[in-house]
């Protein structure tokens, strides 16, 4: 088993929150943000990571010239909101309601219906351990890891979303639609599984439970049967060792550390150790008040020095490039199947017309890295990045793609389409620049002409 296929969670730039010290004032954290400041705000960050389900969302998805024809989506999402995989130490685990319940909010107007589909559930083809899986949340009080309310609601929004673009206005898929022009894949947690079927939903409502085939992916980059790299695993290795000299560099974070472990009483390290702000993300994006103890409470002057921190991170990490190296190779099985699917689709297949990948922030992340888009944000709960291709009406024989990230187009941020921008008028992307920058050219920083090569050949 691959280096990489274990969870690694790159010290992601997952959000802060606000939070006065009195424990008698700690009723509400979650500000109300109606425009986005100026700066980097470490709360307004936080608020977006969330992805609280609110307003209606505006999105680039389905643009293009009107003798334009969209031809196959692929559709790879990080799952929605979920409860911590990780605990504080002595402090009381956030007080989260993982039942489906239709009258609490956030909700959404085909809840209760996804609810009662899902029970129908066991005439789906299920990879190997999905079938054991449940379709959906149920506990009163959430397990670790566990998707929420909030999640499936984030996802039947996307899918409906996806719905109204890609079905009601495009027409990709006919009202008869076949299993052979779906293709579905998840990681095997219950929260990627639950995410999917939560968009899949909305997106196909009351979908034939016969026609969908599950596939479980082992591993959380989507490597399949291409995961041995020696080389990918050396760059992870030397990021997280970038990583912690940068850490232990800052005597700021490691004074908030020992403060936090004195509140909870626990050694520092062992703090550390429990991954504090993914817990506390929990409590400010259900609008939960911080942990307290008889020492005191964890407030925002230590939420405020571990994001300066992150954010440092972010900017070393783009600067070293260690990251993109490893992303690269992450990825390129993922990107390699993606390409090589709009191609058969390009000479006339009609299979797997629709794609979707339910992952996690550690597939997104790398794919985005690797693609050269350096200025999106780390995958926020329910993240979607999508890749559409189109048929040029006028040259049926021309396909080209657009990149959208969390709806906004992407394309020409992507590393293989900045200089064909420059030079063209069309609205999107050659397949052929795809198809050139996955076969060769993600190699080239590497001194190699393949994949194989690539994750064999050390640095100079």
């Amino acid at each position: 088993m691959c280096a990489l296929c274990l969870s690694v969670h790159l010290i992601p730039v997952n959000p802060i929150k606000e939070d006065g010290l009195n424990p008698k004032s700690r009723k509400r954290i979650m500000p109300d943000l109606l425009t986005e400041p100026p700066a980097i705000d470490p709360v307004y960050e936080a608020h977006v990571y969330c992805n609280i389900p609110t307003i209606a969302e505006r999105s680039m998805e389905g643009y293009a010239p009107h003798y334009f024809k969209l031809v196959s989506v692929q559709v790879l999402i990080r799952h929605g909101d979920r409860y911590p995989l990780y605990a504080i130490p002595k402090t009381k685990r956030p007080d989260i309601d993982c039942m489906l319940l239709p009258n609490r909010k956030p909700s959404h107007p085909q809840l209760e219906a996804f609810i009662k589909h899902m029970s129908k559930g066991p005439a789906a083809q299920m990879d190997g351990t999905l079938s054991s899986l449940p379709r959906y949340p149920s506990h009163s009080l959430c397990e670790m890891g566990e998707l929420t309310q909030t999640g499936v609601v984030q996802h039947l929004r996307n899918g409906q979303l996806l719905r109204e673009i890609y079905i009601n206005k495009q027409k990709l898929l006919p009202s008869d639609w076949t299993a052979k022009q779906l293709y579905l894949e998840t990681t095997g947690k219950s929260r990627t599984l639950q995410s999917a079927l939560a968009l899949l939903y909305t997106f196909l409502p009351d979908f034939d439970w016969k026609k969908i085939n599950m596939r479980h992916q082992w591993s959380t980059i989507f490597c399949s049967g291409s995961c041995d790299c020696p080389m990918r695993n050396h760059y992870l290795e030397e990021e997280q060792r970038r990583q912690y000299s940068l850490r232990v560099k800052n005597n700021d974070l490691e004074k908030i550390y020992v403060d936090m472990a004195k509140i909870v009483g626990i050694p520092t390290r062992q703090l550390r150790a429990s991954n504090p702000i993914d817990s506390l993300l929990c409590y400010f994006c259900h609008n939960v008040s911080f942990p307290c103890t008889k020492t005191g409470c964890i407030g925002m002057e230590h939420f405020k020095v571990i994001k300066r921190h992150q954010l440092e991170d972010e900017r070393e990490r783009q600067e070293k490039k260690l990251y993109f190296l490893y992303a690269l190779l992450a990825t390129h099985p993922l990107l390699n199947q993606t390409v090589n699917r709009l191609q058969r689709i390009a000479e006339g297949k009609k299979e797997e017309i629709f794609v979707l990948h339910s992952a996690h922030d550690v597939t997104l992340s790398p794919v985005l890295s690797a693609l050269g888009i350096t200025e999106a944000r780390f995958p926020r709960f329910a993240a979607r990045l999508v890749f559409e291709m189109w048929q040029d009406g006028k040259r049926p024989k021309e396909h080209f793609i657009r990149i959208l990230y969390n709806g906004a187009d992407v394309t020409f941020q992507t590393s293989f389409c900045k200089d064909y921008y420059k030079r063209s008028s069309k609205p999107m992307c050659p397949l052929e620049k795809f198809v050139s920058f996955v076969k060769r050219d993600m190699f080239l920083v590497f001194n190699s002409t393949s994949y194989y090569d690539a994750c064999r050949r050390r640095p100079l």
